[in-house]
């Protein structure tokens, strides 16, 4: 696996703007994915998700999922990764991954943990 550092970031985001702070300060120049504007591939997340070692209501932003119509009760983990793709304001920020190792930067040190 590849010691790239890929950062799904939403720049109106504080968390994710200070996570990605937090990386080019160690001199950690990582690829920068605006996950609005460029979704990960439901296999992409899935990937994501298997490194994170979450399920993908644990990943989904409660109160954008409610405005977009995505009730995760109703839905299996296939449907709530397609509802995600298919509404990237769901999905939790930053999330940092770094070979076969991702974390969630909430808080932004959390991220540290997988350099």
């Amino acid at each position: 696996m590849s010691d790239q550092i890929t950062i799904y970031h939403n720049p109106r985001c504080g968390k994710s703007r200070d996570t990605l702070k937090l990386l080019e300060d160690r001199g950690i120049a990582p690829k920068v994915v605006e996950y609005l504007k460029e979704p990960p591939s439901a296999a992409e997340l899935a990937r994501i998700l298997s490194l994170l070692g979450k399920r993908p209501a644990d990943i989904l932003r409660r109160k954008e999922a409610a405005e977009s119509g995505i009730d995760p009760a109703k839905l299996d983990d296939a449907a709530l990764i397609q509802a995600m793709v298919a509404n990237p304001i769901v999905i939790e920020r930053p999330i940092v991954v770094k070979g076969a190792k991702a974390a969630l930067g909430r808080p932004p040190e959390s991220v540290l943990a997988i350099l």
